[in-house]
């Protein structure tokens, strides 16, 4: 199964059952979720953590 193909099971999934209020919550999850991946591999890491 592809990145792609989850990401377009989910907007269906948002879209058919009418729960767009959950899209600012996947959405701000996965930016989290990114920061927290790139920082665990750069010198910046510290002061990321401190954030939270």
């Amino acid at each position: 199964m592809s990145k792609v193909s989850i990401v377009k099971e989910l907007w269906l999934f948002l879209r058919v059952r009418k729960r767009y209020w959950l899209a600012p919550i996947v959405i701000i999850l996965g930016l989290l979720s990114v920061l927290i991946f790139f920082a665990q591999s750069s010198a910046v890491a510290p002061f990321i953590y401190t954030i939270f």
